[in-house]
């Protein structure tokens, strides 16, 4: 223990572990850093080599006794079954089944989807409604056979403090100089100082900026294996990283057809992966989007405010020297197409990700560090109860180039610095100096690239400043593009074309009159309109393929906000999948908001079986922001589809015109463009 971890020791007893501990368990499972040393600190709570023998021998028989792995979920049901009750670690969610009127709970490994739960457990318990928390559970079995659920939560308590002294914090804090409490922070998260220099240890100070500030709005972009999803996904309870494929409005921010406010709402941090990969298909979600994160609210028919921060990391495959050397690309490459010059300039800081060390075992420290839940509930407190911005305002004093949205995003930068490095007192002029730096630099990153793709100047002014204490205006450059002119004064492209038509569209003699240049030239030339779907009667023959319900409707969703499809037929299990795969296509269209079924049964349909795997597909289309209705018609016979925007599909065999595979691993068992039809007769007409 070096002189540091003594005084941390000392000044936050119980508060601390030997973070090799930790890696010494976490190279052999899969469970979040929180969770484990959660138990290291309820195990190895000693500095004597005996006593943390024997501690980690008991974490790692409660890792094996408690922590499910998702190839055991049958074990562990049978488990529970035998001895009545069993103790489990693992990530719990609830969901609102909305037919049966009742929360059901699931375990992530348990592999159950109708766990009985008291509403004392999700009332106290927020987050357990959306993306779920990790918790030590008791599950009983029950025996009551005519209850339709085998097991039920007895017991469940947070992976988190169960008590926090920010006061205490705050005050012990005071008893480090700033560069000996930024070595606790890094040392906290896994990494040695000493390994690093002071330019990465400020990065590194950057990516925690979105779990103490509210509505932050963070970017890093970088090369792989830097651990740029680390600090979201397992360092903090109190924030949530999400895929690219998650990025609906209803997931998002509001699900009207649940009346229930989205991530936004129940989360200091939401983070996106990869974000190069974001699939949005509705322009709603990015307008709301930036909507959220100009100001931290959106209307989607309620006001709704919420103090999420949003978080993106993705990576650059491109050498970033050769990217802002290229009067082409620049460093927002990665980000999708929807991604416009709105939401770029909403980024307050753009965090250098190439200048990150690769993961390696050699930054990592073997020294003492708070319980990382410990840390992360100190800035669960800054984040929701400290205003550091008016201090920022008041000592800070930026050049005549910074704008409105440079201004915001650079104080936020520096309030959150304020926030980590000093949670009770303030930083002398050449600390606050550096930080000034810093976030200006981490702001100019962001409007060079803005104003690359731009082509006129309202971006121009890249040549941002702060005000010395000595009076003098201070430029900052980002270091990977000072010296690049492309960069630094970009060529104006469309601009340049713009004009070299207008002169080759000008008459000879007229060429050396001065040509009068809009202000805003357009960008490309308008797309042809694509063309309007026509009415089709047509046969589809016996072993055709090539049919698959996306290409039979797609052409005629253009608009729809609702579909009604009538067919008696949807009670076997490979009907049903075919409804889903029917549902898949109509929801592609990103504009339908309503699918209405009716359908038929007789004597021998297995309600009760059908219903459990609707209400499945009914809660998935629900997350969609989609509201499906289910009607039963005894006496139903015809098969057709009707599309709110007036067009009719009338399909022979309705939506079973498909061959059974001769096996379900050949070509065709899963794309219905690739499998084999039935003959059957399909017309599609106007019916309004």
């Amino acid at each position: 223990m070096d002189a540091l971890g003594q005084k941390l020791n000392q000044t936050f007893e119980g508060k601390v572990v030997r973070k090799d501990l930790l890696h010494r368990i976490k190279k052999g499972t899969n469970v979040p850093t929180f969770v484990l040393e959660f138990l290291l600190a309820k195990y190895c709570a000693s500095d004597d080599p005996t006593e943390i023998d024997a501690g980690m021998e008991a974490v790692l028989a409660t890792l094996q006794d408690n922590y499910v792995r998702s190839d055991e979920a049958n074990a562990a049901q049978s488990k529970v079954a035998t001895k009545g009750r069993y103790r489990f670690i693992d990530k719990v969610h609830v969901r609102y089944v909305e037919k049966e009127k009742r929360h059901w709970a699931a375990l992530e490994n348990f592999n159950s989807q109708r766990i009985a739960i008291s509403q004392q457990f999700y009332r106290d318990n927020d987050r357990i409604l959306e993306g779920g928390i990790w918790a030590d559970v008791m599950i009983a079995h029950n025996d009551i056979e005519e209850d339709d659920y085998a097991f039920y939560i007895e017991e469940l308590r947070p992976i988190q403090l169960s008590r926090f002294d920010f006061d205490r914090y705050a005050e012990c804090s005071q008893e480090f100089t700033r560069d000996e409490w930024l070595e606790v922070i890094l040392r906290t998260v896994g990494l040695e100082p000493a390994k690093l220099t002071e330019r990465q240890r400020f990065h590194y100070i950057a990516r925690l900026a979105p779990l103490v500030e509210p509505n932050f709005n963070f970017i890093e972009l970088g090369p792989r294996g830097t651990g740029k999803s680390y600090f979201f996904s397992e360092f903090s309870p109190y924030s949530t990283l999400i895929s690219g494929g998650q990025a609906t409005k209803a997931t998002l921010f509001y699900n009207n057809a649940r009346g229930r406010v989205g991530l936004v709402g129940f989360w200091d941090t939401v983070a996106f992966d990869e974000v190069g990969g974001i699939k949005i298909k509705d322009t709603d979600t990015i307008q709301i989007m930036k909507d959220f994160m100009a100001n931290g609210r959106f209307s989607r028919g309620v006001e709704v405010i919420a103090d999420a921060s949003l978080a993106f990391v993705g990576n650059i495959d491109m050498s970033v020297e050769q990217i802002v050397h290229s009067s082409q690309y620049d460093l927002f490459q990665p980000l999708p197409p929807e991604f416009d010059l709105a939401v770029m300039d909403r980024f307050a800081c753009y965090l250098p990700g190439w200048e990150m060390p690769k993961n390696s075992s050699e930054f990592l420290t073997n020294s003492y560090g708070f319980i990382t839940d410990y840390l992360a509930e100190a800035f669960h407190h800054l984040f929701q109860h400290t205003n550091r911005y008016e201090e920022v305002s008041r000592r800070v004093q930026l050049g005549s180039a910074v704008e409105g949205r440079d201004e915001k995003g650079i104080k936020k930068t520096v309030a959150a610095f304020l926030k980590i490095l000093h949670p009770a007192g303030s930083p002398t002029d050449q600390q606050l100096e550096q930080y000034v730096a810093y976030a200006v630099e981490c702001r100019r990153r962001v409007k060079e690239q803005m104003n690359k793709r731009k082509p006129d100047d309202e971006f121009a002014r890249i040549n941002l400043s702060y005000v010395a204490p000595d009076g003098q205006e201070v430029i900052i450059f980002c270091p990977e593009s000072k010296e690049a002119t492309a960069t630094q004064n970009p060529r104006r492209r469309a601009l340049e074309e713009e004009t070299k038509s207008r002169r080759s569209r000008t008459p000879e003699k007229n060429t050396q009159e001065p040509l009068t240049i809009p202000q805003s030239a357009p960008l490309a030339e308008p797309l042809e309109q694509a063309p309007l779907p026509q009415e089709q009667h047509f046969t589809i023959h016996y072993g055709a393929t090539g049919y698959s319900y996306d290409s039979i409707l797609s052409p005629y969703l253009q608009g729809a906000k609702a579909v009604v499809i009538e067919e008696p037929y949807i009670r076997m299990t490979h009907q049903i999948q075919n409804f889903v795969r029917f549902c898949e296509a109509v929801i592609k269209s990103g504009t339908v908001k309503r699918i209405e079924l009716t359908t038929g049964y007789d004597n021998d349909t297995p309600l009760a079986e059908i219903q459990e795997k609707l209400d499945d597909l009914q809660q998935s289309l629900l997350e969609m922001d989609v509201v499906l209705d289910i009607k039963l018609n005894s006496n139903l016979h015809d098969r057709e589809i009707r599309i709110d925007n007036g067009w009719m599909i009338k399909i022979g065999r309705g939506l079973d015109f498909y061959q059974k595979p001769g096996s379900w691993f050949e070509v065709g068992a899963n794309d219905l463009s690739l499998r084999k039809c039935l003959e059957t007769k399909i017309d599609i007409y106007r019916y309004a």
